[in-house]
């Protein structure tokens, strides 16, 4: 197992460093420099200011300078500082938002997994049944819809119409003279639409595997075999179908993890919550290189951190993968 995870360690080191690469580049590639923010709107700006604003920036070296200056300094945790006209560190800003993306993914991901698994357990325990066919349409509907404009739908229902939740922000202005318990539930409120969100998309996929996988383990022979002996068809379906069942999911979990936190950079614009999906949306809007490619950064480091945790769990829950590995 200690081999396993050494061999897991260096392929998540190599395939970040892979991702750092292309996104960089790319993010240079693309039209428009940072400075261009801060000149295009001014007409007194000369080319020697332009230029000293470059250089200022680092932006006159090659590109593979920049880069390797640019690892240099994340090796050592330091992403630098932002290109905005505030100029703090780039890991101030993340961290003040990270904690709210990982909790409403967090919450995301414990509501697909309490509905999707149950769901396609009972899907594939009486398939083609009426509850079947009504949950398949209503998943997949959840799954085709673009988000933000589901979301706009139940912020004009539930927010404007009926007033129960709140449409954008975390807190109420009077967030912090209210009791503990206000707070849980003022916060609650602000989160209950955004989670839904996130959490409905990702319904269908879960759902669907979870019913195929089931529906492939049930018609196996030891499962025919434990029925016919007599066991309670409870106790077959959750003490042996489900248990081998579950396995993809395991893997699943940790593909998830990529399109919760892209899903964050919607959620977050439409709803106006501090987060690193909004933090990144401004930032690719000024161009704010060493912003984004932190954002990025940390976003590829959760998803690899999330498949690899998949991975071992895998491994824990299946022998045969740690002798493969």
């Amino acid at each position: 197992m200690f081999n396993y995870l050494i061999k897991k360690v260096f392929e998540m080191v190599l395939t970040l460093l892979g991702i750092t690469i292309i996104s960089f580049f790319i993010l240079h590639l693309a039209p428009g420099k940072p400075t261009d923010v801060l000149t295009e709107m001014n007409p007194k700006i000369t080319p020697e200011a332009r230029e000293r604003l470059e250089k200022y920036y680092g932006l006159d070296k090659p590109i593979l300078i920049q880069y390797g200056l640019w690892l240099k300094r994340v090796v050592k945790l330091d992403f630098g500082d932002s290109f905005s006209t505030d100029r703090r560190p780039v890991w101030d800003k993340m961290k003040e938002r990270l904690p709210v993306t990982i909790m409403i993914n967090v919450l995301e991901l414990i509501i697909i997994l309490l509905i999707a698994i149950p769901l396609g357990i009972y899907s594939a325990i009486y398939p083609y049944s009426t509850a079947d066919k009504i949950s398949t349409v209503v998943v997949f509907i959840g799954f085709a819809m673009p988000s933000f404009w589901f979301a706009l739908l139940l912020m004009i229902l539930f927010g404007v119409y009926l007033g129960w939740f709140p449409i954008s922000g975390l807190k109420s202005l009077n967030f912090e003279g209210l009791t503990l318990t206000g707070k849980v539930c003022d916060l609650s409120r602000h989160l209950a639409l955004p989670v839904f969100i996130g959490a409905f998309s990702g319904l269908a996929g879960m759902s669907r595997y979870m019913r195929s996988s089931m529906l492939e383990v049930i018609r196996q022979d030891y499962i025919k075999t434990a029925k016919a002996k007599g066991l309670d068809e409870r106790r077959v379906i959750f003490r042996h179908a489900v248990k081998n069942a579950i396995l993809p999911i395991i893997t699943l979990l940790g593909l998830s993890v990529p399109g919760l936190i892209g899903g964050s950079v919607i959620v977050e614009q439409v709803f106006s919550i501090p987060g690193m999906g909004q933090l990144l949306w401004f930032s690719v809007m000024t161009r704010d290189y060493p912003l984004v490619m932190g954002i990025l950064t940390i976003g590829a480091i959760l998803t690899l951190l999330g498949n690899m945790l998949a991975d071992i769990g895998y491994a824990l829950a299946d022998p045969r993968i740690r002798v493969k590995g």
